[in-house]
């Protein structure tokens, strides 16, 4: 059995290397500078929108999705993001994203608690901290 030597100048080499494209084809691509997170899943620490719910309040999660509306708001945005499981609303300080951008964010589950006629109509959201 023949036995292969890995040397820590090869796996440099292999990381420079690697590096070195990913740069490239980030410049290449035009007006866009961003990393497509599209068909990037990140991992368990993502979670399904359709899973955060209200027993998970004052709790942090990521969330990765497609955002599909835009609120602003005195100071911050609201974006609303969609995963295929479902939609939530975000509060956040960060103003750059657009309609149809893919976006992994991270925030503090709420509840807001919106009594009417007997019937709650209350709404799950994310906040930033």
């Amino acid at each position: 059995m023949q036995q292969t030597k890995i040397s820590i100048r090869g796996l440099l080499h292999l990381g420079l290397s690697f590096s070195l494209l990913t740069g490239l084809y980030a410049c290449g691509k035009e007006g866009n500078s961003r990393i497509n997170l599209e068909n990037l899943n990140i991992g368990v620490n993502v979670t399904q929108i359709q899973k955060v719910t209200k027993q998970n309040q004052d709790t942090t999660v990521y969330i990765q999705g497609k955002i599909e509306k835009i609120a602003p708001l005195i100071q911050k945005k609201a974006y609303q993001v969609n995963d295929s499981t479902g939609k939530i609303w975000i509060i956040t300080n960060q103003g750059n994203f657009q309609v149809g951008e893919q976006v992994v964010l991270k925030g503090n589950v709420q509840y807001k608690s919106v009594p009417l006629a007997g019937k709650e109509y209350g709404e799950i959201y994310l906040e930033e901290k």
